[in-house]
């Protein structure tokens, strides 16, 4: 029998100043039993709100340092959705949508794909900005990246 995975809780958050503009993206991990956590954030110049949604989970799942139970908690329908219900057919049609566009942000979609196939995901959607004390800090954490990076400070 395998041994269970380690169950983590992954929220994230990503946030643009303008769109596109700067934008910085965040995440908070936490061990459910022993209340560890940990927080990161980074930022880009010139992205898209989007494509800061998509690296937050992207960097969250990357600092997991083995295959694990993950509850993925995003107001980001984008990510969720995604994840859940679209990636499989972009593939399928070869990276196209339904209407035979190309898929935006392809190149974050890919990597995550890879990450998804680590990891068993759980999909929790929250509203934004509803006060919900994880999407709160992790909204806090994305701005201050994206103005620090803006005002020429290090991260």
């Amino acid at each position: 029998m395998k041994p269970a995975r380690p169950h983590v809780e992954l929220f994230t958050d990503g946030a643009c100043s303008g769109n596109p503009g700067p934008g910085g993206w965040a995440y908070i991990l936490r061990h459910p039993v022993t209340g560890a956590s940990r927080e990161a954030s980074g930022a880009e110049p010139e992205t898209t709100n989007n494509r800061m949604e998509l690296r937050a989970a992207i960097e969250g799942l990357r600092a997991l340092t083995q295959p694990s139970l993950v509850d993925l908690t995003s107001d980001s329908q984008y990510v969720l959705k995604g994840m859940k219900e679209w990636l499989d057919a972009w593939k399928r049609r070869g990276w196209k949508t339904a209407d035979k566009k190309p898929v935006k942000n392809q190149d974050l979609w890919e990597t995550l794909d890879a990450l998804r196939t680590l990891h068993e995901i759980r999909f929790h959607w929250i509203r934004g900005h509803n006060e919900h004390p994880e999407n709160e800090r992790c909204d806090e954490l994305a701005v201050a990246a994206y103005r620090s990076l803006r005002n020429g400070s290090p991260e």
